[in-house]
């Protein structure tokens, strides 16, 4: 059941009247700094999408950022009071609305904060739904979503979710770049991902994805590297999930520390690879 302030949906009204000077002001600093920051390590998609949405100047008001975002690809920002069931966040991102939290950040949490805020759902995640074919993908991961629920396979795709949308890296002509708005909206592993040598970076594989736990108390041990957002998209759209939940129900996960014959060695990180493990080069992706 939905909060009594909610609707059915679990939307609520984001009261944008009620954010003061102050916390538009801590938006802008969190703001600038993260733009600074994400100069030559966020995938250019990102970064335009941010120029085409125009949101320094405070916390952005929903409904207009919505007018800009629909003129592009169709979507809207919808207020929710935090985190939602499953099932309706997968509803709402079939039908092309992100649902976003209104609370911001206090001055004490600026560096590190347990639950999603504001400043990560809109920042980290709304500028990339200016690109047609990531705004595809985090529909058909929607859609998937309802699909999955019969099949109880629900942690299985959320590390699909994790490993692309909130934590994924992407192979450009210039380097690994970040798109995962986790990563995005995080001042530290905004660094830590691209420059770090501690963490292992592999080439994005589906099955392999879907078997890997994740950790949400640190920065990330392990990231996946798409080839593209074409890439992504048309994995996605030509598997066959149903028989993938079932391959995955007899297969044993993985921790971030394993190491397949199959997977693609970007970086091996303070983990490195079994000796003579081949490594790949982002060039090498398939694209």
């Amino acid at each position: 059941m939905p909060p009594p302030d909610a609707a059915a949906d679990w939307t609520i009204p984001q009261r944008w009247d009620a954010y003061t000077p102050q916390h538009h002001a801590r938006w802008r600093f969190l703001y600038d700094r993260q733009l600074r920051l994400l100069s030559g390590r966020a995938v250019p998609e990102f970064l335009e999408g941010v120029r085409l949405l125009d949101m320094g100047e405070g916390v952005p008001d929903f409904a207009r950022l919505s007018e800009r975002l629909a003129k592009r690809t169709g979507w809207h920002v919808v207020a929710v009071p935090g985190l939602v069931p499953e099932d309706v966040f997968f509803h709402h991102l079939a039908h092309r609305r992100f649902p976003a939290g209104t609370f911001l950040r206090g001055p004490h949490e600026l560096d590190y904060l347990e639950a999603p805020d504001v400043f990560h759902d809109v920042f980290g995640h709304v500028p990339l739904l200016t690109h047609p074919v990531f705004a595809d993908y985090l529909q058909a991961y929607g859609q998937g979503g309802l699909r999955s629920i019969r099949f109880g396979a629900l942690d299985k795709l959320a590390r699909l979710y994790w490993y692309t949308v909130e934590f994924g890296l992407i192979a450009t002509p210039e380097g690994l770049r970040i798109y995962g708005a986790g990563i995005l909206s995080s001042a530290g592993e905004s660094r830590y991902a691209l420059e770090s040598p501690i963490p292992r970076r592999l080439a994005f594989d589906l099955e392999r994805v879907m078997r890997t736990p994740y950790r949400i108390d640190s920065f990330q041990d392990l990231y996946f590297v798409i080839a593209s957002f074409d890439d992504l998209l048309e994995r996605t759209l030509r598997t066959d999930f149903a028989p993938l939940y079932a391959r995955l129900e007899a297969l044993p996960d993985l921790s971030v520390t394993d190491l397949l014959p199959t997977d693609c060695i970007i970086e091996a990180g303070r983990t490195g690879a079994a000796s003579g493990h081949p490594t790949c080069s982002p060039a090498l992706l398939p694209n």
